[in-house]
C-alpha cells in the first residue's frame, strides 16, 4: 500500500515529521517497507533565470548561458533548443545528482568553456517525458528558491498491509490507526446526503444473496469525461495506479482512500437490468486486461439482459467501461461475500486491487456513504446531474459483540494498560466499549466495527491493545529453566534429519533445495503406480503435482547445471514425499534422495581418461547413509528394483536395492533408464538413489545419551580364507550373510574379497572367496576349535548350494 505525505495528511490532523510517522507505523505493526521523498532527489536543483544566451565558439548546436542563481551569476553551457535569455528554469548545480541517470554534476569545461551545472528537462528530473528542452516556469517563479520547496515534492510511504488488515487497504484507516496511537487527530468523514432529481432509469437488482447480499447504484447524466485535475493524478501515480481518465481515476480514488472498491458502466453500453447473479457454465467474458474468462456456477457476475460485463468484485468487463465518449454512468457499489471472491479468483488466477480487498472483507455499513462520495467526486470533476439511489438487498448488519476482561491484557500481553487507557485505544480504533456489569474494570461488551473483520474474540482485542499502547513496552522475560542439563529439543525424526544431512555433506554432496511440486508429465514418472496429489488451483502448469519422490526435482536441477557448465555433480535433498493414503488422506514420508552425474574422475595424467559414476558409487553412498541413519546394513538384502513396484526408472542391471525383507525396502540404487534421462534431456550416465528414511526400524529400548561402554578385546584376532563354487546367479550378498551367521560368538566380519569365472571353474558356476574374522574372547583358538567353526561355515554355505571349492 503506497500513499503520500499529503494525502495522509488530508484525513489526520498532525504536525509530526515523515521520520516520526515511519516510527509509528512499525511500532503498530504497518511495517514500512520504504519511503521515497521526491526532495531528497531534488536536493542541489533551484530555480534560476536565464540573463544572457550566446553562441558556443567551438559548437554550433551549444549557448553558453549566464544564469542568475539568487546567490550570484554562474556559467552554464547548454544545448536546449528553447534556452534563452529571460526563461526561468531549473539548474543543477555542482555536486548535484541528476534523478534520471545517477549522474553527479560538475564544472568542467564543455568544447574549452567552462559550464557549472546544467539547465535540466523533466525528463531527468523524473517529473515527464519530456526532453526537447528545459523546463519553462512562470516568469514570477521565485529565482534562487530550492526547486523542491517550489514544486511542492510530496514524499510518498509504502506499508506492508497484513492479511488480516482490511481496514488498512486504504488511505483512512491507516490515518486512524495513527491517530490512535497519538501521532494526530482522525478528521471524520464527511457526512453527505445526494437525494437525487430523478428516479434511477436504470433496474439494479441481486438475484446472488450468497455471493452478492447487496447491490446499489445510481445514475448520473450529463458528464463530461476526461482527464483528471493534476492533484488526483499525482495522488494515483504515488500510489502506484496509473490515472486513465476523470471517472475511472474517480473510482480507483474512492478505493485507495476508504478501501472501498466501486465501478463505473458507461450507461449507453448496458441493456436493459443490470443485475448480480451467478454465472453460468461456460459462460465468457473478455475482462479490462484484454483477456477471455470462462466462468461456471460458482462464480458471480454483474450482467444485464446482453451478457456479463463484470466477473463480480474481480475485474469489470472490457465492453462496458467508460470512455471518452461517456456522457451518462452507472455506479455499482456493493458487497460481496469474501470466500466467494477468493475461489473465484483462485480458480480463474485472476488478481487486482478490488479482489485483495474483497476477499479480505469490507465494511459493510460503507455502502450508502461510498455511493454518496463517489457521486460528488464524479461530479465535481466531470459535472452531471444525479439519480436517486437504487438498494437491492442488504449487507450483513449485525454487529459482532465480543465479551472481555480488561486483566486478558496483562495476561495475554504481559503488559499492564489501565482501564481506562485501553477504553480509550478501543474507542479511539471505532470499537463501542459498554460495562456488562456493575463493575466496569470486570467485564465489557465491546462492539466491533464493521471495517475490522479480522476481530474474532477477546485475544484479537489484546492484541489491539498492546499495538497501539507499545510493543515495546512489553517486557522481554526469559523462559524458565531448569537446573542441570538441558532436555533435547529435537525429536527423533528431527535429530535423524540432521545426522543424515551432515554425514551426506560431509560424504562431498552437495544439498539442493527443490520445489514441493512438479509438472505433471515428470511426477508421473516416478508415480510407481501411486495416485498422485494434484492441485485443483495450482500457480502455474509446472507446479501443479505435488512430489512423489525427490528424485524428479534433483534431475531437473542437475540439467539446469549440466547447461550450464558443471561437469561434475554431486546433489542431495533431505526431505517428503507426498503420495496418497488409505481413504485418499494425505500420506508424507521422509526421504533422501541423491544424484550423481557427470564426471567422477577427472582427466589427468594419472587417471587418463574422466571417468563417470556407476551403480557402485550409488550403492556406497546409500550403504554408508543407511549407517549414519542407524539401519542395520549388515542385515540388509539385495533385491531386484522391479520387485514390489520400485523402480521402472532405473536401468535393468544395473539397479537394486536394498531391503530388511522381501516387503520393506529402505533404499533404490542405480543407473536411471535411458528414456527417463531422455524425458529429462540429460546426456550421459547418471546414478540416482533414493533412501526411504521413513522405513528404518526404530531402535528397541528406551534412548539415552550415553554410548555403550568401548571395551577392546584382550586377544588377538583371526582371519580364515574361504573359497566356493556357488551357481552363478547366487549373489554375493546371500553368502555373505549366510556365512556370518554360521557362528555369532565368534564371527565378527566377513569380506568378499574375490569373484573369478573362467578357466577351472565349471561352466554356470562362479568361486566366490570369502575373508572370514574370527574373534577369540577368553581364551585362544586351538586347532580343533578352528576347524569345528570351518565347518560350521562350510555347512551354512552348503545351504545355498556352494561347495568348498578344492
Amino acid at each position: 500500500m503506497k500513499f503520500s505525505l499529503s494525502w495522509l495528511k488530508q484525513y489526520l490532523e498532525t504536525d509530526a515529521s515523515l521520520e516520526d510517522i515511519a516510527l509509528k507505523l512499525n511500532a503498530i505493526g504497518l511495517e514500512v517497507e520504504g519511503i521515497e521523498d521526491p526532495a531528497a532527489k531534488l536536493a542541489g536543483f533551484r530555480v534560476a533565470k536565464v540573463l544572457t544566451a550566446d553562441k558556443h565558439p567551438q559548437a554550433d548546436k551549444l549557448q553558453v548561458l549566464t544564469v542568475d542563481t539568487g546567490e550570484g551569476v554562474l556559467q552554464v553551457v547548454c544545448g536546449a533548443p528553447n534556452a534563452r535569455a529571460g526563461l526561468v528554469g531549473v539548474l543543477g548545480l555542482a555536486g548535484a545528482t541528476v534523478p534520471a541517470n545517477g549522474m553527479v554534476l560538475k564544472v568542467a569545461a564543455v568544447r574549452g568553456v567552462e559550464s557549472n551545472g546544467m539547465m535540466c528537462s523533466t525528463r531527468e528530473l523524473e517529473l515527464g517525458e519530456d526532453h526537447e528542452g528545459i523546463i519553462e516556469l512562470p516568469e514570477d517563479a521565485p529565482v534562487g528558491t530550492p526547486f523542491a520547496d517550489y514544486h511542492g515534492a510530496d514524499p510518498v510511504i509504502e506499508v506492508a498491509i497484513t492479511p488480516n488488515r482490511p481496514d488498512c487497504m486504504g488511505v483512512y484507516g491507516i490515518a486512524r490507526d495513527l491517530a490512535a496511537v497519538g501521532i494526530g487527530t482522525l478528521k471524520p468523514i464527511e457526512a453527505l446526503d445526494i437525494p437525487g432529481s430523478f428516479p434511477c432509469p436504470v433496474e439494479v437488482r441481486t438475484d446472488d444473496a450468497e455471493g452478492c447480499p447487496a447491490f446499489y447504484g445510481r445514475v448520473i447524466k450529463g458528464v463530461k469525461n476526461g482527464p483528471s485535475p493534476q492533484w488526483l493524478q499525482d495522488r494515483l501515480k504515488a500510489a502506484g495506479q496509473r490515472p486513465i481518465s476523470a471517472l475511472v481515476d474517480a473510482t480507483n480514488y474512492l478505493m485507495l482512500a476508504y478501501g472501498r472498491p466501486a465501478h463505473a458502466y458507461d450507461l449507453a453500453k448496458l441493456n436493459g437490468t443490470v443485475v448480480a447473479r451467478r454465472a453460468t457454465d461456460g459462460e465468457t467474458v473478455v475482462a479490462l486486461n484484454e483477456k477471455t474468462y470462462t466462468l461456471d456456477a460458482e462464480m458471480t457476475v454483474i450482467a444485464d439482459d446482453s451478457g456479463v460485463h463484470d466477473i463480480a468484485g474481480i475485474m469489470g468487463g472490457e465492453h462496458s467501461g467508460c470512455g471518452e465518449e461517456t456522457t451518462d454512468v452507472l455506479l455499482e457499489i456493493a458487497y460481496f461475500d469474501p470466500e466467494r471472491i477468493a475461489r473465484t479468483g483462485r480458480k480463474l488466477n485472476l488478481t487486482s486491487d478490488a479482489r485483495s480487498r474483497f476477499e479480505r472483507g469490507i465494511d459493510p455499513n460503507f455502502l450508502d456513504t461510498g455511493l454518496d462520495h463517489l457521486t460528488k467526486l464524479i461530479q465535481t470533476l466531470c459535472g452531471g446531474e444525479a439519480s436517486q439511489a437504487v438498494r437491492s438487498g442488504a449487507a450483513p448488519a449485525t454487529p459482532k459483540i465480543v465479551h472481555f476482561d480488561p486483566a486478558l491484557t496483562e495476561k495475554l500481553g504481559g503488559v499492564t494498560i489501565e482501564p481506562g487507557e485501553q477504553q480509550r485505544i478501543l474507542e479511539s480504533l471505532g470499537f463501542s466499549v459498554v460495562a456488562e456489569q456493575a463493575n466496569f474494570d470486570k467485564s465489557w461488551a465491546i462492539t466491533v466495527p464493521g471495517w475490522r473483520p479480522d476481530v474474532d474474540g477477546a485475544p484479537d482485542i489484546v492484541e489491539e491493545v498492546v499495538r497501539i499502547n507499545g510493543l515495546d513496552k512489553v517486557t522481554s522475560v526469559a523462559l524458565p529453566r531448569a537446573d542441570g542439563v538441558a532436555r533435547p529439543t529435537a525429536t527423533p525424526t528431527q535429530a535423524l534429519e540432521r545426522r543424515v544431512r551432515r554425514a551426506a555433506a560431509a560424504r562431498g554432496l552437495h544439498e539442493a533445495v527443490t520445489w514441493s511440486f512438479l509438472p505433471s508429465a515428470e511426477a508421473d514418472a516416478f508415480a510407481d503406480g501411486n495416485d498422485l496429489w494434484s492441485l485443483a488451483n495450482p500457480i502455474s502448469e509446472d507446479m501443479k503435482v505435488m512430489r512423489p519422490s525427490l528424485l524428479p526435482g534433483l534431475l531437473m536441477a542437475a540439467k539446469r547445471n549440466l547447461d550450464r557448465g558443471a561437469s561434475s555433480l554431486r546433489l542431495f535433498e533431505l526431505g517428503r514425499r507426498y503420495l496418497r493414503g488409505a481413504g485418499g488422506a494425505s500420506d508424507e514420508r521422509l526421504a533422501l534422495g541423491f544424484v550423481l552425474a557427470g564426471e567422477k574422475v577427472s582427466r589427468g595424467w594419472a587417471t587418463g581418461k574422466a571417468t563417470a559414476f556407476d551403480a557402485y558409487d550409488a550403492k556406497a553412498e546409500v550403504t554408508a547413509l543407511l549407517a549414519e541413519a542407524g539401519a542395520p546394513v549388515e542385515k540388509l538384502q539385495v533385491m531386484g528394483v522391479d520387485d514390489s513396484g520400485h523402480g521402472p526408472q532405473f536401468h535393468p542391471g544395473q539397479s537394486a536395492t536394498l531391503r530388511l525383507g522381501p516387503k520393506n525396502v529402505l533404499a533404490r540404487f542405480g543407473m536411471l533408464h535411458p528414456t527417463v534421462a531422455k524425458q529429462f534431456d540429460i546426456e550421459g550416465p547418471v546414478a540416482v538413489a533414493e533412501i526411504y528414511l521413513d522405513a528404518i526400524p526404530g531402535k528397541k529400548g528406551a534412548a539415552t545419551f550415553a554410548r555403550t561402554r568401548y571395551a577392546p578385546p584382550a586377544l588377538q584376532a583371526v582371519t580364515r580364507d574361504f573359497a566356493f563354487l556357488v551357481p552363478v546367479e547366487l549373489a554375493a550378498g546371500d553368502l555373505v550373510r549366510m556365512v556370518a551367521g554360521a557362528d555369532k560368538a565368534n564371527i565378527v566380519a566377513v569380506r568378499l574379497f574375490d569373484d573369478f569365472r573362467g578357466q577351472g571353474v565349471p561352466e554356470g558356476q562362479k568361486s566366490l572367496a570369502l575373508e572370514v574374522t574370527l574373534q577369540p574372547l577368553d581364551k585362544s583358538y586351538k586347532e580343533e576349535d578352528l576347524k569345528a567353526i570351518s565347518d560350521k561355515v562350510t555347512a551354512a554355505a552348503a545351504k545355498l548350494g556352494a561347495v568348498l571349492r578344492g
